[in-house]
């Protein structure tokens, strides 16, 4: 007893470390941010350093909330679903109330905090669902592979989200929450084909709401041809390609950005990507896609990782990030190159934003968190492999385990799962879990 004793205690000495591709991509996503920021923004105000200023002040918040994230343990982070779901509710309802929240341009998504300015609510509320999005699937992962009610039951509640987001109103946004939900369904174990349902139903209430209303209405006309009302509702997305035409292979030069000099609306958050093409060029464009691209990838390998080795709820915190920066990113730029109509979205880790900017951060910490204790498993089964040691308690069993112990599985699943002939692997000592199974596909 006293030899496992101190094996175990050596074993609780061995930490992980933080992905260092992840950290670096980070890392040179921020700094790129902080040079256009400051291009961006000069001619915007007064003080051609104000906008720099707040931008360097949310950053180094956000990193500093993103040390706090990489420093707690996600199993303990696990145990608080339901106060995190709650949050969610109580933080979107915070901007209807009297006093705390006020209107930017007919929007009223904002709450006044102390030292901080404005603050966007629904930035720290895709942060708290996706942690409780990811609980949900490990506690009832399942139930949502084989039957209805397991799998609309986070649909139920992204609809509420977002039923609470389009009073404001906020419509990129609660596009962004659907499409994070159904992406990490699916990886969680949701059949496509159980999927296409909800879908087809939510698609005409969704375009009612884009018809119905005259403002959504313009923006799509005016991105199918902006050139029809340059001077009008064509004229963010006609100067957006005017600056990225400018910038041709390499650039005008840093700061040389004429499109910038009041012509082109929101120039430091909506559209940076438009100065950043035209100041850098194609090839600036390319590195910045490039280092998204490794951002994003290498939290969708973090995530299959962690699935693969039984860590089901950092996999799908990982894998919810991922969705939700690629999403994002995607739309941001889709909306600078013409290709999809403007929305309020910003790029992440380059725009200016100061909510933005720190729940950004607070993610990038999140995916961290994942690799540090992912690579500390990792050393940890390696340690126990060459000391021979693979029948020693050394591990604790919260270490593979989520802390939150998953849903009996309901009589239905259970038929199911003994008609479905999917393969199967442990997801805790208790109970196995079903694969994701994409239609008839095994």
């Amino acid at each position: 007893m006293s030899e496992l004793s101190s094996q175990a205690t050596r074993m609780e000495a061995i930490g992980g470390t933080y992905d260092r591709w992840l950290l670096g991509a980070a890392l040179a996503l921020a700094a790129i941010g902080v040079i256009m920021v400051a291009s961006a923004s000069v001619a915007l105000a007064g003080d051609p350093t104000y906008y720099l200023k707040r931008h360097l002040v949310h950053l180094v918040l956000g990193v500093g909330m993103a040390i706090a994230a990489m420093k707690v343990e996600l199993r303990k982070v696990e145990e608080f679903n339901k106060w995190l779901l709650i949050g969610c509710f109580v933080l979107l309802l915070l901007v209807m109330v009297p006093g705390l929240g006020h209107s930017v341009n007919g929007a009223r998504r904002w709450v006044r905090l102390p030292g901080l300015g404005s603050f966007q609510m629904v930035e720290a509320v895709k942060v708290l669902y996706i942690v409780w999005l990811g609980s949900y699937l490990v506690r009832f992962a399942d139930e949502v592979n084989a039957t209805w009610l397991a799998m609309i039951k986070p649909v139920g509640v992204v609809i509420a989200l977002v039923a609470i987001l389009l009073m404001q109103p906020d419509f990129g946004s609660s596009m962004l929450l659907l499409g994070i939900t159904a992406g990490m369904l699916v990886l969680g174990g949701a059949q496509i084909k159980r999927m296409l349902l909800p879908i087809l139903l939510l698609l005409p209430p969704l375009a009612a709401l884009v018809i119905l209303e005259p403002y959504r209405m313009r923006r799509v006309t005016s991105f199918m041809d902006p050139w029809a009302d340059q001077l009008g509702s064509g004229y963010q997305l006609t100067n957006a390609l005017m600056a990225i035409g400018r910038g041709e292979w390499t650039g005008v030069g840093l700061g040389a950005s004429i499109q910038k000099l009041n012509y082109l609306p929101e120039a430091h958050t909506d559209f940076i990507f438009s100065v950043l093409a035209e100041e850098t060029g194609f090839l600036g464009v390319c590195v910045v896609i490039a280092l998204l691209a490794l951002l994003i990838g290498r939290a969708l390998w973090l995530g299959m990782q962690c699935v693969d080795q039984r860590r089901h709820f950092s996999g799908y915190v990982a894998y919810g990030v991922a969705l939700w920066l690629a999403m994002q990113a995607f739309i941001s730029i889709g909306v600078n190159l013409g290709m999809l109509p403007t929305k309020g979205l910003t790029l992440p880790l380059i725009s200016s934003g100061g909510s933005s900017v720190m729940m950004t951060c607070v993610a990038v910490g999140l995916l961290l968190r994942v690799s540090w204790e992912y690579q500390r498993a990792v050393r940890r089964q390696s340690w126990r492999v060459a000391g021979g040691l693979d029948d020693a308690p050394a591990v604790p069993a919260d270490e593979y385990e989520p802390a939150i112990t998953p849903a009996p599985l309901s009589a239905t699943a259970v038929a199911a799962r003994m008609q479905g002939g999917n393969a199967v692997r442990g997801t805790s000592r208790l109970q196995s879990r079903v694969e994701p199974s994409f239609g008839e596909l095994r």
